[in-house]
């Protein structure tokens, strides 16, 4: 009984959280163009951190739970709707939906720590740290150009990528989700400045092309 009230009371509070790209919200919906480049924000993903051998005996444990863990640079490893994004040999971004927190009556992080045990590693929760941008459309690689030195060429950033960069300056994960989709991660102090100069940088699409 007092698991139930405790959850019911998280939800109520959960409907007063604030995401970081909240007061961006008019702003991203006037400067999308649909069909062209979109911009929006998709708040509250959980998020967790994992430090972790992949070839231990807690890393194989926490890999039996994420779909497995990335073996290299850009690799994304994914089992339903979570993924695990590879930012270094033992560092690993756990990201799913927003109901998969334990404070959503989700499992996570919850059963990562329990498969974790007194194994060397760790699990963080991050679901605080990052918000996520996406960013979709024919143009959404023009305008990632405009401030990321990643080369973003099909040929060599696929789908189903993701790197730690800087966009606008800005340090982020860039994480390809589909042929002109992509997912940006930035910390969630820096959410406003990245999501006023994506919206800058889409500006010049929001007219038709002059013939």
């Amino acid at each position: 009984m007092a698991d139930t009230a405790a959850l019911e009371n998280s939800k109520k509070i959960q409907t007063l959280r604030k995401s970081p790209g909240a007061l961006l919200a008019a702003a991203l919906e006037a400067g999308s163009v649909a069909g062209v480049v979109e911009l929006r924000e998709v708040p509250f993903l959980t998020m967790a951190g994992l430090r972790i051998n992949p070839a231990g005996d807690a890393g194989q444990r926490l890999g039996a739970l994420t779909g497995g863990l990335p073996a290299a640079s850009g690799e994304v490893r994914s089992s339903g709707d979570t993924a695990v994004l590879w930012l270094g040999p033992a560092e690993f971004l756990l990201v799913a939906p927003a109901e998969s927190h334990e404070s959503l009556g989700g499992e996570l992080p919850r059963t990562l720590i329990e498969a974790l045990g007194d194994g060397e590693g760790q699990v963080v929760d991050l679901s605080a740290n990052r918000t996520t941008l996406e960013l979709s459309g024919p143009r959404a690689r023009a305008v990632l150009e405009k401030g990321c030195a990643l080369d973003l060429h099909p040929r060599v950033l696929k789908a189903g990528t993701a790197l730690s960069t800087e966009i606008g300056g800005i340090p982020a994960i860039l994480w390809k989700t589909g042929e002109e989709t992509y997912r940006i991660f930035p910390r969630a102090s820096f959410a406003e400045f990245l999501g006023r100069w994506l919206l800058d940088a889409m500006r010049e699409f929001a007219t038709p092309e002059v013939p």
